[in-house]
């Protein structure tokens, strides 16, 4: 059978599914048994705290039951979710490929197949394909046939099977002649990745082979040594170590360690090839440091010190000098007197002893104040990125809760002045725009995505000489989908506070009624998502899977709270440690104006966030109950203060700066306390609104126990709480394309029934 032949097991048919009869007629029971915790004083008595014995049989057994219970409660949701299943399938183009991209001697794409989880990555030959812009013109490939010369660098399919499970992480090829690939992967969603070297000219993996890696491995350009992180017992990638090709990993080589728990360390090369990068972060304070790529072996240096409070990240930009050539500079966004940050130009720091590589002497890290301002601080403009290009500098920004891209031309700057930005305009009010892959130093062209709420994923090359916007592709939908059916919408929520909270709205055009002034005729079903934490902005987007609620009548609304990075930094500090309640209250404030103005009603809106999304749906469900129909908690930080308190736990001393240390201030412990949803769930919760908590066995950012723990104490509260653990999947969920579809099936049968919409087709 041919590869678009095959197709993917969809989910069973109501006929092949367990009989009802043999489902659990009652829900499962967790006993309670008694567990003190004691800080400052406090004393929380935590009946379930014995759920986190991942191996205890007892434990995994409750949770097969949770899931059987789960499945008799919605059994009768099966043909719906098939239906929706069916759906997003026919919607998509099932055999498509990305736009190539130019590297070196070859377009790279990926490719996916019907019937085939996992995409497959594959290069054709960019031999004669002329100059300038006709030479970065990607080759036109028909999805249905496999291009002349194509050659599949790695097929996801191959990997994973045998696995429930796979992601990969790292993906490097050598950029300079393309040779070598550096790729890692995990079949059990724990995020620790078995890092191997592919020879592309063989097609063969080397015996290389490096354990319990983190993602983010960079190949040098001359493909002999790869960098790449690991990770402590907290899954905080700590260390950058360097191997060389063909020796085993017990010769491999750590360049950097960072001991402080509160910093990630990552590892990249710049786009010019002429630095390898160290970046690490906590949530308030970063340092770079920097090697010359033709020197692997060398030492690491820093460019600024690190200072507590201050951001930065670097670019390597080449500036025209008098003489009509170029010199080497470093570019730097950072936040240091700039709370939205600010661009600055700045020598590269010199070499230990002042001199080649090899001399002695300490690296002097270099002075911020001896930086030249050239993009400077703006209240209402949040500079996010800055890449650096033969010509051209490319800057993304957000400035009134939408995401941009600006270009500043290296030919037209002068010497301490700052840089004039041409903004590249789109016609639609709420939108996003955002770089691409760009890999080439001196390529004449910018890969943009561009994207909203009705309009499908977009790729533009823009002409860096004469600012045309070039069509690459826009996101096929099948079925007739028209972007002029559907409508989007900002409007503002005004806080407890007094401040304004945008809310993107986005819906079918004759499925809501609005008279001449704005106003709906009647409550529509409203699905009302969250975040806000992080800085994370939830930017407009299209999605496939969407439309199954769009077509039923459904409206989709964002609440773009504070502690999300939509609004600049200063959205993201109000929304964080001492003042974390606003991003609850702006959210029960945005269901409020959408219930006020008529948008929807109480038994007609459904609450939905994830992770720290989670935390959001549970602090609301404590918060206003009475607000929401149903609640859906994705894979939910709902336990914090637990969490926060224990040091040994994946992520926590690093989320101090998010959230506070209340293991040592009793201020932030009383605080957290007050607004955890696990410990706040009240004695009689029988008035709460149905609940689906959807969480992962092996995630490791939220450990299963949370939502389990939250599940338990809300059913023994009377709360109609179901919870759906996905046994072989971490943090992200189930993998493969096909799994994650029924896995979407599965929510919005759950919203759409919840809103009474089970049975629209």
């Amino acid at each position: 059978m041919s590869d678009v032949e095959q197709h993917a097991p969809a989910p069973a048919s109501p006929e092949a599914r367990p009989e009802t009869d043999n489902l659990p007629q009652r829900p499962p029971v967790a006993p309670r048994r008694p567990a003190e915790r004691t800080h400052h004083g406090h004393t929380f008595v935590d009946d379930y705290e014995w759920l986190r014995a991942k191996d205890d049989p007892e434990v995994v057994a409750h949770l097969e039951a949770e899931n059987a219970w789960t499945q008799a409660q919605l059994e009768h949701l099966a043909p719906l979710r098939q239906r929706v299943f069916d759906e997003i399938k026919a919607r998509t183009l099932e055999t498509d490929l990305s736009v190539p991209t130019r590297q070196g001697a070859y377009w790279y794409y990926t490719r996916t197949v019907e019937g085939k989880q996992y995409p497959i990555h594959a290069r054709v030959p960019a031999a004669g394909v002329g100059e300038g812009v006709a030479a970065w013109t990607p080759p036109e490939i028909e999805p249905l046939r496999v291009p002349d010369g194509e050659q599949v660098l790695l097929d996801q399919n191959v990997e994973a099977e045998g696995h429930d499970f796979f992601s990969l992480g790292s993906f490097a090829v050598t950029p300079t002649d393309g040779r070598r690939l550096a790729y890692a992967v995990d079949t059990t969603g724990d995020e620790r990745y078995t890092l191997r070297i592919r020879d592309l000219d063989t097609g063969q993996d080397l015996p290389d082979e490096v354990e319990n890696t983190f993602p983010g491995a960079v190949i040098t350009p001359d493909g002999e040594h790869v960098f790449y992180p690991t990770v402590d017992d907290a899954w905080r990638p700590y260390r950058i170590w360097r191997h060389r090709v063909g020796t085993p990993a017990s010769q491999d080589v750590v360049v950097f360690e960072e001991p402080d728990e509160r910093f990630w360390v990552g590892v990249g090369l710049s786009r010019s090839q002429r630095f390898l990068q160290i970046e690490l972060g906590s949530k308030t304070t970063s340092e770079a440091w920097i090697l010359e790529a033709d020197d692997p072996t060398g030492a690491f240096r820093p460019v600024w010190t690190r200072r507590e409070g201050v951001e930065y990240s670097v670019e390597h930009v080449v500036l025209p000098d008098a003489e009509g050539g170029g010199r080497d500079a470093l570019l730097i966004l950072h936040n240091d007197g700039a709370q939205n940050f600010e661009l600055v130009v700045t020598d590269v720091p010199a070499r230990p002893g002042g001199g080649p590589a090899g001399d002695d002497g300490p690296a002097a890290p270099l002075d911020p104040a001896a930086a030249t301002v050239v993009v400077p601080h703006d209240p209402e403009t949040r500079l996010e990125s800055v890449d650096a290009f033969a010509r051209h500098v490319a800057l993304g920004y957000r400035r009134d809760a939408v995401p941009r891209v600006g270009l500043v031309s290296l030919a037209d700057v002068a010497p301490r002045s700052p840089w004039t930005v041409r903004e590249i305009a789109f016609d639609e009010p709420l939108y996003t725009a955002a770089l691409d892959a760009n890999p080439v130093f001196d390529q004449p062209v910018l890969r943009l995505q561009y994207t909203s709420f009705v309009t499908p994923a977009t790729v533009y090359d823009v002409d860096l000489a004469t600012g045309e916007r070039l069509l690459r592709k826009r996101q096929p939908v099948l079925g007739g989908y028209d972007p002029a059916d559907y409508v989007q919408r900002r409007e503002w929520a005004v806080a407890e506070d007094g401040t304004q909270v945008p809310i993107s709205l986005v819906w079918r055009r004759d499925a809501v009624t609005l008279d001449e002034a704005g106003t709906r005729a009647e409550p529509a079903p409203l699905l009302l998502y969250g975040y806000g934490a992080y800085e994370i902005s939830i930017d407009p987007y299209f999605t496939v899977p969407r439309l199954s609620l769009l077509d039923r009548g459904v409206v989709f609304a964002v609440a773009h709270v504070r502690g999300g990075g939509e609004m600049g930094r200063r959205w993201y500090d109000d929304g964080k440690l001492s003042r974390k309640k606003n991003t609850f209250t702006d959210f029960v404030a945005c269901a409020k104006h959408l219930v006020e103005t008529g948008w929807t009603s109480p038994e007609r809106m459904v609450a939905d966030g994830g992770s720290a999304g989670g935390l959001l749906m549970g602090a609301v469900t404590n918060l206003a109950p009475e607000l929401f129909a149903g609640v859906l908690a994705g894979v939910p930080f709902v336990d914090p203060l637990t969490s926060i308190l224990d040091p040994s736990l994946p992520l926590t001393v690093v989320e101090w700066d998010e959230w506070g240390n209340p293991l040592e201030d009793p201020e932030v412990y009383a605080y957290m306390r007050s607004y955890s949803p696990y410990e706040n769930v009240p004695d009689d919760a029988s008035h709460y609104p149905r609940i689906l908590a959807v969480t992962s066995f092996h995630d490791t950012r939220v450990l299963y126990v949370e939502p389990a723990k939250w599940v338990a104490r809300l059913r023994a509260a009377g709360a109609p709480a179901l919870l759906k653990i996905e046994m072989a999947a971490g943090h992200g969920g189930v993998s493969g394309r096909y799994a994650r579809w029924e896995e979407i099936a599965f929510e919005h049968a759950w919203i759409l029934d919840v809103l009474g919409l089970a049975d629209v087709r």
